[in-house]
């Protein structure tokens, strides 16, 4: 039993996670793998401190944190076990082992490029800056960070610096679709160290946020019928990239352990989708995250159907009960996941620096549509943010972010039970930037958004949620971002939407 942990490789130095951390991510690689079964029996932490000369507490809080995660299961005086509640992988590494995947082959799905001529939507409830019109004294948005504490100026010294330095002109004249190889390369190791991936900027594609790198997908790998599974409540212009794309939507249920993959299941075997999108972390809007025993068990669909899974890093960097769990993408041997994310929700939405993570022959597809539409990113923007990867100090900068949205978050989840308890339930979340609740039977989400206007506070009516007209005029649900407004200020927009919902008080 030992003997399969001493192939584990462990990193240390400033420059590399924490030694449990890394533990964690080999351990659960094993269990994804099918090395370790559910039920099998885990050494001690003793017997494995030992085999890996790690201390003792290193191994303990692996244990832990997968025992949070629910990985693994701990009995008094019998010792750590497997999750029963796990899938068994083994038919699927044997499978996929069998294929023998090159860092170059394609992935399960086909490479498909698809123009599409159906007219899009528009969203209703983004921020406009109109002229003429009256701000609102406060704003509770979607969840938002707040760019006051953003390293804003830091980000402008090296912006900066690059435009005045030997390599202006270069970096002033056209660059590589894919963006910034510097920064492609900073950035895979940033989520090789964070988020336990295993990439290199040959997989990597620089966007303007996450919404670029969702469309470009759709355009990658969606034809005109193909069906993609959506979450229902979920991202509103997701669907709307995916249905510009010719893609016909099912929606799929989202409950408190993340979307219903028995539901997926039960799908799969009358139709196999082309796609699913999936925001396993901090779910938008519900919060809720996906559990390990769905994660594997979405993983194993995805090898025996082999659709695509395009995860979206969604708040990734702000879990505040326990360390996050890894992305389905750091489990991914078959090649099944394409990975999005950006920096836009840890820095601020201004800071149009998101990512594509997926195999290299995606990426370069990715990067000939990009070049049709947009032909590069802004290359100073992007030196300027490898270099604050390089340096340490966007990592920084999440540190103390933390922090502060935490606290920001207890504050918020005791103004809400203390004012507007009788009025709307809620459950704390784990991560993430917002609080998902709904109002009481008896209230409706769109009075009450504009009674709030009138009286200077701008939150949302409840309409952008659910993409099914019939479901979204029947929820009255609301995002409530607690990040981008300090303690007073959410006292005092707390206090507006009190007096918004008198008229609803019970009598």
């Amino acid at each position: 039993m030992i003997q399969k942990f001493l192939d584990i490789s462990l990193k240390k130095g400033g420059k590399h996670r924490p030694l449990y951390q890394q533990l964690e991510a080999e351990i659960i690689q094993l269990i994804c793998r099918g090395t370790l079964k559910p039920g099998q029996l885990l050494p001690s932490s003793r017997e494995l401190a030992q085999s890996l000369k790690l201390s003792r507490k290193t191994v303990v809080a692996t244990y832990d944190e997968l025992n949070a995660q629910g990985w693994v299961e701990t009995w008094d005086r019998s010792g750590v076990y497997v999750s029963d509640h796990l899938p068994d992988t083994t038919d699927r590494v044997i499978k996929e082992d069998s294929e023998k995947l090159t860092q170059n082959s394609q992935p399960g799905y086909l490479l498909i490029i698809k123009q599409a001529d159906e007219p899009i939507a528009t969203n209703p409830n983004i921020d406009n800056d109109t002229p003429g019109a009256t701000a609102p004294r406060y704003r509770i948005d979607d969840g938002f960070p707040d760019p006051r504490i953003a390293p804003i100026e830091q980000i402008i010294r090296e912006f900066r610096r690059f435009g005045k330095g030997h390599l202006t002109n270069r970096l002033l004249m056209y660059g590589p679709e894919q963006g910034s190889y510097r920064l492609r390369g900073e950035l895979a190791q940033f989520l090789n160290r964070t988020r336990g991936l295993k990439v290199t900027e040959r997989e990597i594609l620089i966007t303007k946020g996450t919404q670029m790198a969702i469309y470009l997908t759709a355009q990658v790998l969606i034809r005109p019928g193909d069906t993609v599974f959506v979450p229902e409540p979920g991202y509103r212009d997701a669907n709307q990239a995916f249905k510009l794309a010719g893609a016909n939507l099912v929606f799929i249920p989202v409950d408190k352990e993340g979307m219903d993959v028995d539901r997926i299941e039960q799908l799969c075997k009358k139709k196999t989708p082309r796609m699913i999108y999936i925001i396993p972390h901090h779910h938008r809007p519900t919060t809720v995250t996906l559990s390990a025993e769905r994660r594997m068990r979405l993983m194993n669909l995805a090898s025996k159907y082999r659709f695509a899974l395009l995860e979206d890093d969604y708040d990734f960097d702000y879990h505040f009960t326990s360390d996050p769990l890894f992305p389905l993408a750091s489990m991914d041997t078959g090649r099944h996941v394409i990975y999005a994310g950006s920096f836009c929700k840890s820095i601020a939405p201004g800071i149009r620096i998101g990512f594509m993570v997926a195999p290299e022959a995606v990426i370069n597809e990715a990067g000939a549509i990009r070049k049709l539409i947009d032909r590069q990113g802004e290359r100073l923007l992007e030196e300027a943010t490898a270099e604050l990867l390089s340096t340490g100090e966007i990592s920084r900068h999440l540190k103390k972010s933390h922090k502060i949205y935490q606290e920001r978050l207890e504050n918020t989840c005791r103004l809400l039970q203390e004012q507007l308890g009788e009025y709307l339930t809620f459950d704390r979340p784990n991560g993430g930037l917002a609080i998902w609740a709904a109002y009481r039977k008896h209230i409706n989400a769109g009075t009450v958004a504009l009674n709030a206007g009138k009286l200077g506070l701008n939150i949302s009516d409840g309409s952008n949620y659910f993409f099914q007209p019939d479901i979204a005029m029947s929820n009255d649900f609301i995002r409530i971002g607690f990040c981008s407004l300090n303690e007073t200020e959410m006292a005092g927009a707390i206090g507006i939407w009190k007096q918004a919902l008198s008229s609803f008080a019970k009598k």
